[in-house]
C-alpha cells in the first residue's frame, strides 16, 4: 500500500497538469481495504487553450497560388476553412499552419478517463488477476466510490464478466462498523469514514498508534523503542488501531535479548517492552496493534500470547541445541551451503575471507595478537549460518555468531568481530568499531567484489543483485572511519592474483573493472556523504589522469583528507588567494618538458641563466618551500604547503607581470626551458594537493 500511495503522490498531480487541470490540494489516503484520492479546488471545466498545428510544406499545399488536395485535406482534418490556413517560416522552410482554440472539456468528463488510468497504472510485484478478466491489481476490487462534489462520477471498471460500477457507497470497519455507508459529497469522505471507525489518513493512524503505545507501556512501567519500519508496517495493517498488552512467562527472559526482540519484531510484529530508557533488560510483556474490537482486547491478547509462547519455545529449543556444540564445530557443515554456484560453498568463502584478512593485517602492519584475532574471526564469521537458530531466524546471523563464540570461549574481540563484520547492514547503520571487526568486514566485502566481478556480474543502472555498490561503499567508509591506511590497489592486485590461480579469468581486466568501480564509489561518497563540491572532487581524482586515480586507490585516507581540506579552503576563501597564480603557472608549465612528479628544483634549474632579480626571488622562494613539500610527502601536512603557496603568490606575480617581469617564452630555448622549469616546480608542488585546472572559478 505504501508503494501505491507513493506512486499516486507522484503520478496524479502530474496527470492533472498534463490534462490542463489546476487544483489546490491532492491528498492520498490508504488502509488495508481502500485506496483513495481527495482533490480540492478543481474547476468545473478545463481552460480553453490554443494549439498550433503544423501542416504540409507550402510548395505541396499550393500550386500556382491555388490550394491543392493536400491543403484541403489538412483543413478538413483540422475542422477549419481554407481561409484559416496561415503560412509561417520555419528552419526547414515555409509550412502551412492552423491556429486552433481547444475548448476546455468538463472536468467530470476528463476524470472519467483519468481515474481508471490512475488505478491500473499502479505497479507491484504481487498484483493478481481476479474473476475471469485480465485486469491486474493488488486485491480484487470490491467497490468504486467516485464523486465530483455531490455527484456520482459515472464510470465502470470492467473485468471480464465482473463489472464494478461507481457509486457513493463505501464500507466501514469490518468489525466495528460492518455496514455500508453513503458519502453525500466528496469533502465528507474523511469524516464519514472516521464515524465508521476507519481512519484513512496514514499519518494520523501512525501518530495515534505511537501515542497509544506510549500510553500502554506507561501502564506497566516500561519503555519500548518504536521501530520505524515496524511502525510503518502495522500502520498499513489496520484501519482503526488499538493497542493490546500481552504477557509471556518470565522463564523465556533467559533467552538472549536479541532472540526475543527479533521474534517479536520481525515475525510477530510486536513491540517489545524494556524496563526503562537505554535499558536492555526486557519485561515479560509485549505490545501488539489490533484491528479488532478494543472491548475484546483480553481475548486478542490471549491469542497473541499463545503464538508468542510457541515461537519463544522454538527459539529456546534452537538456542539450547546450538549451545551443545562449539562454534567451530559448525564449520564443516558450511561445505554443504552454496555461496554461488560458480564460486563454491560458504566454507570456501570463509577460507578466502580468512586469507584476505591475513593479507590486510600484514598490509596494515598489525601485531601478532591482532592478526590472530582477525584470522580467527574471519574463519568463524559465517559459522552460525548453519546453526538451528539462524536457519530458523536468518535475521540473527552474526548476532548469534557472537553469542555462540563467547559460549565457546573464543576471545571477546573475535566474538565481537563476528557480529561487526556485517556492519553496516544498511545506508543508515553504524560501522564496525573494533579493529578486528573492521578488517574482517573489509575482507568479506573484498571477497564478494572480486569473486562476483570475476563472473562478469557488474552493477548496471539500478540492477545490483549482490549489493556490490553497498559492499564497495562499506570498504571505503570502514577505511575512512577506522583511519585504516588501506592501499586498495595493492589489495585488489594480490586478491585478484590469488583468485585467478584457481579460476581461469583475465586478471588485468578484472582489476581494471574493480578499480574503475571503486573510483566511481569514491567520487559518489565524497559528493553525497562528505558534501564535497564536484569540481573539488575532480581536482583530487583528476579527469582521465591515471596518476591521480592510482594515487586515490593507493591511499584512501589521503583522498578523503585532501577533499575535505580543499572544501575548507574554499569556505575560508584561501582557495581564491592561490587559484589564479597556480592555474596560470600550470598552463605555462605545460609548454615545458618538466615531468609532473619532479620536485627537486636544484636538478632542473640553472641559476647562471637568471637575468632578472624576479627569477632569483622566485627560485629562493621555491627552495624555502622544500620543507613544506617534504612534510606533505611524509605526513600529508597540506596546511603548511598552502601557507607557502600563499606567500609565494606575490613573487610569482612579479615574475610574470611586475616591474621585474621576464619573458617566459624567451627566444633562447635554454632560458625559456629554465623559466618554464621554475613554473613547473611550482605546478608540481601544487599537484601534491590537486589538479587546480579542474577547479571552477567563482563556484
Amino acid at each position: 500500500m505504501s508503494d501505491a500511495i507513493a506512486e499516486w503522490k507522484s503520478f496524479i498531480p502530474a496527470s492533472l497538469v498534463e490534462n490542463n487541470l489546476s487544483c489546490d490540494t491532492v491528498n492520498i489516503y490508504g488502509t488495508p481495504r481502500r485506496l483513495a484520492v481527495l482533490i480540492t479546488g478543481l474547476p468545473l471545466q478545463q481552460e480553453d487553450c490554443q494549439e498550433e498545428v503544423k501542416g504540409p510544406n507550402v510548395k505541396v499545399a499550393f500550386k500556382d497560388g491555388q490550394p491543392t488536395k493536400a491543403a484541403e485535406g489538412f483543413a478538413k482534418k483540422q475542422g477549419v476553412e481554407l481561409d484559416d490556413l496561415v503560412i509561417r517560416t520555419t528552419g526547414k522552410g515555409e509550412f502551412v499552419f492552423v491556429d486552433k482554440v481547444i475548448i476546455g472539456r468538463m472536468v467530470a468528463d476528463v476524470l472519467v478517463e483519468l481515474v481508471p488510468r490512475w488505478i491500473f497504472n499502479l505497479e507491484g510485484e504481487r498484483f493478481m488477476r481476479w474473476g475471469d478478466g485480465d485486469l491486474r491489481f493488488s486485491r480484487p476490487i470490491r467497490w468504486l466510490l467516485a464523486l465530483v462534489d455531490d455527484q456520482v462520477l459515472p464510470m465502470a471498471l470492467v473485468n471480464g464478466s465482473k463489472i464494478v460500477n461507481s457509486d457513493r457507497i463505501s464500507h466501514g470497519h469490518r468489525v466495528l462498523h460492518p455496514k455500508s455507508i453513503t458519502i453525500i459529497k466528496a469533502s465528507d469522505y474523511v469524516e464519514a469514514l472516521r464515524h465508521a471507525h476507519v481512519i484513512v489518513d496514514i499519518e494520523e493512524r501512525k501518530a495515534l498508534i505511537t501515542k497509544q503505545i506510549q500510553t500502554a507501556v506507561a501502564k506497566i512501567n516500561g519503555h519500548t523503542e518504536i521501530y520505524a519500519d515496524l511502525l510503518a508496517e502495522v500502520t498499513n495493517l489496520v484501519e482503526y488501531p488499538s493497542t493490546v498488552i500481552g504477557n509471556f512467562e518470565k522463564d523465556f527472559l533467559q533467552l538472549p535479548v536479541d532472540v526475543i526482540t527479533k521474534i517479536m519484531v520481525s515475525h510477530q510484529r510486536y513491540f517489545p517492552v524494556f524496563r526503562g530508557y537505554n535499558d536492555l533488560e526486557l519485561l515479560p510483556n509485549f505490545i501488539t496493534i489490533s484491528n479488532g474490537d478494543p472491548n475484546k482486547s483480553d481475548i486478542i491478547a490471549t491469542g497473541n500470547e499463545r503464538i508468542i509462547r510457541a515461537r519463544l519455545a522454538d527459539g529456546r529449543f534452537f538456542y539450547e541445541t546450538d549451545l551443545r556444540n562449539s562454534l567451530d564445530s559448525f564449520l564443516p557443515k558450511l561445505a554443504n551451503v552454496t555461496f554461488q554456484k560458480d564460486l563454491g560453498s560458504v566454507l570456501d568463502k570463509s577460507r578466502r575471507i580468512s586469507k584476505i584478512a591475513a593479507l590486510i593485517s600484514k598490509h596494515l602492519h598489525l601485531g601478532k595478537d591482532d592478526s590472530y584475532n582477525i584470522c580467527r574471526a574471519a574463519l568463524l564469521c559465517k559459522a552460525d549460518l548453519v546453526s538451528q537458530m539462524v536457519n530458523e531466524f536468518p535475521e540473527l546471523q552474526g548476532i548469534m555468531g557472537e553469542k555462540y563464540a563467547l559460549a565457546s570461549r573464543e576471545p571477546e574481540l573475535v566474538a565481537k568481530a563476528i557480529f561487526e563484520h556485517y556492519l553496516p547492514r544498511s545506508a543508515d547503520d553504524v560501522l564496525p568499531q573494533t579493529l578486528t571487526g573492521q578488517v574482517v568486514g573489509l575482507a568479506d566485502r573484498l571477497d564478494n567484489l572480486v569473486s562476483i566481478f570475476s563472473l562478469g556480474i557488474i552493477p548496471t543502472g539500478s540492477s545490483d543483485p549482490f549489493a556490490l555498490r553497498r559492499a564497495a561503499n562499506a570498504v571505503i567508509n570502514i577505511s575512512w572511519a577506522g583511519n585504516l591506511a588501506v592501499n586498495l590497489h595493492q589489495l585488489l592486485l594480490q586478491i585478484s592474483t590469488d583468485f585467478v590461480e584457481v579460476h581461469d579469468i583475465d586478471k588485468y581486466k578484472l582489476i581494471k573493472s574493480l578499480e574503475d568501480f571503486f573510483l566511481q564509489r569514491i567520487r559518489t561518497l565524497l559528493q553525497d556523504e562528505k558534501q564535497i563540491d564536484y569540481d573539488l572532487v575532480n581536482t583530487i581524482l583528476g579527469e582521465n589522469n591515471p596518476e591521480y586515480t592510482a594515487r586515490a586507490l593507493q591511499d584512501l585516507l589521503d583522498i578523503r583528507y585532501r577533499a575535505i581540506f580543499l572544501q575548507e579552503m574554499r569556505q575560508k576563501g584561501t582557495l581564491d588567494q592561490i587559484y589564479e597564480i597556480i592555474n596560470r603557472s600550470v598552463k605555462l608549465a605545460a609548454q615545458g618538458e618538466l615531468e609532473v612528479n619532479h620536485l627537486d628544483p636544484e636538478d632542473v634549474i640553472d641559476t647562471e641563466l637568471f637575468q632578472k632579480p624576479s627569477e632569483v626571488a622566485f627560485y629562493e622562494d621555491i627552495l624555502r618551500m622544500r620543507p613544506q613539500v617534504q612534510a606533505v610527502l611524509e605526513s600529508h601536512n597540506y596546511q603548511q604547503l598552502v601557507i607557502a603557496l600563499t606567500k609565494i603568490a606575490p613573487t610569482v606575480n612579479n615574475f610574470l607581470d611586475g616591474p621585474e617581469s621576464v619573458l617566459v617564452l624567451d627566444p633562447d630555448p635554454v632560458i625559456k626551458q629554465n623559466r618554464l622549469n621554475l613554473l613547473g616546480i611550482l605546478r608540481n608542488y601544487s599537484l601534491l594537493i590537486g589538479d587546480f585546472r579542474m577547479i571552477v572559478k567563482n563556484f
